[in-house]
């Protein structure tokens, strides 16, 4: 039964991610959505860190493994380090470290 919750989970995850990067991405060039998804997909597994297995294999590896993308985030990293937008780049490490972590912590607080 576990498997089958983490297909479920998935299947809602990757189309979710993606609906909601191309919807940022129609107002900039910026890795916006990769960070929003990331960040989001943090805070909840932050909120199924105590949760049941059933729970923790559609919400957590499931739904918010497909949601979030370290790929794609590493492919912002990589175009932003080739288009000379170090800024942009170190930015974006440094914020999406310290907002993931933040987003976790959260989750993790809010279900103790």
């Amino acid at each position: 039964m576990n498997t089958l919750l983490i297909i479920l989970g998935a299947s809602i995850g990757a189309p979710a991610r993606y609906a909601i990067d191309q919807y940022i991405r129609r107002f900039t060039t910026k890795p916006y959505g990769t960070f929003s998804v990331n960040i989001l997909g943090s805070f909840l597994i932050g909120l199924t860190f105590k949760s049941s297995e059933n729970v923790n294999g559609l919400l957590a590896i499931g739904f918010a493994g497909a949601f979030t993308t370290w790929s794609t985030f590493m492919l912002d990293l990589y175009l932003a380090y080739e288009l000379r937008r170090y800024k942009d780049a170190l930015i974006n490490v440094g914020a999406s470290l310290i907002f993931g972590l933040l987003a976790a912590w959260v989750g993790v607080q809010i279900v103790s």
